[in-house]
């Protein structure tokens, strides 16, 4: 069994714990628990300029530029098959 699985699993095991349900209710608890998922919005945010930077820095291609250049690639491989439709009939 793989982790995430094992993790998820353990999850849903607590989840069904009235104690932890209960738990869970507390305004205390909730605030938190939304600071913790905000943090780790801001950290993996943080992280992602990071290495854009550094990507930019040594002259690599950075995740939204390989985003960009699928999109047009597809943009014009559907562009391609329509002319040659058209070449055909």
């Amino acid at each position: 069994m793989d982790l995430k699985r094992f993790l998820q699993e353990q999850g849903m095991k607590l989840m069904s714990d009235p104690r932890i349900g209960k738990l869970l209710q507390d305004e205390r608890v909730m605030k938190t628990m939304m600071q913790a998922f905000q943090l780790k919005g801001k950290v993996q945010e943080s992280f992602d300029q990071r290495v854009e930077s550094i990507a930019k820095m040594f002259n690599l291609a950075t995740k939204s530029e390989m985003r960009e250049l699928k999109r047009a690639l597809r943009k014009m491989e559907g562009e391609l098959e329509k002319a040659k439709k058209n070449a055909a009939g």
